[in-house]
């Protein structure tokens, strides 16, 4: 029978991360044996597809820049039609670890999405300013409606199991801060478990981060209103053959 790391699709969307994603791949299969490793080059126009082919994972090479979420629903669309039992995000710029892996998964034994959350008692990762203030309004906001105690709804390191990989390879959110935010949300409202387990972040292996100060003030505005349209739109239902 095969282990839960043989049944496990790894995804790593990736923009423009040539300098870190082939490294990125060495370790998750290093880490990981018998996992598989799918990379999304997200539009990049430098060799993210050539480095990650290179380094053993699969690639599919989107023409077009969707963002994180656009990204990912073509990975849970993959994960769906290949068959694999379980989907875990991993950032390709290096900052998640993927030693967690079986933690999340273990997880999903019992739930339906997990987050690795890194304001759980792992790590030292700081937020300051109007992202922690959004991150906490968020938190407390979606913890309600998943009635769990979550404390870190933007975090990009979880996994879904097979009631959501069915849900987001459908319905996924492209939308900045939907990929994040909305599609937990999304999950609570289809009635999906969702946990946290603790994880830490690291330092970047290269590429450009995704916030800077200048970013920061305009966060809090614009997770507001993901959160508003997550909460605006109706539940949508698990599409068939989702499994129980």
């Amino acid at each position: 029978m095969p282990t839960a790391l043989e049944q496990t699709l790894i995804v790593m969307p990736a923009y423009n991360e040539e300098e870190a994603v082939g490294s990125v791949v060495a370790e998750v299969f290093a880490a990981l044996p018998g996992v598989h490793c799918l990379v999304v080059s997200d539009g990049s126009r430098d060799r993210t597809a050539a480095i990650a082919s290179a380094a053993g994972a699969m690639v599919l090479d989107l023409p077009f820049n969707l963002g994180v979420g656009g990204a990912m629903r073509a990975g849970f669309k993959f994960a769906l039609r290949h068959g694999y039992t379980f989907v875990v995000q991993i950032d390709s710029d290096g900052q998640h670890d993927p030693k967690s892996v079986p933690a999340i998964l273990d997880a999903l034994e019992r739930a339906d999405v997990v987050i690795g959350a890194r304001f759980a008692g792992e790590g030292d990762y700081i937020v300051r300013g109007p992202r922690k203030w959004a991150m906490k309004v968020l938190a407390v906001t979606v913890s309600r409606i998943a009635k769990a105690r979550l404390t870190d709804t933007t975090s990009g390191y979880r996994g879904a199991g097979p009631r959501a990989i069915g849900l987001f390879a459908e319905y996924y959110p492209a939308e900045y801060l939907g990929d994040t935010v909305e599609s937990l949300v999304m999950a609570a409202k289809a009635k999906c478990r969702i946990e946290q387990i603790p994880v830490a972040m690291r330092p970047r292996a290269g590429g450009v981060p995704s916030h800077n100060p200048a970013k920061a003030a305009v966060y809090l505005g614009r997770a507001v209103i993901a959160l508003i349209i997550a909460l605006a739109r109706p539940p949508y239902d698990l599409p068939r053959g989702s499994a129980a």
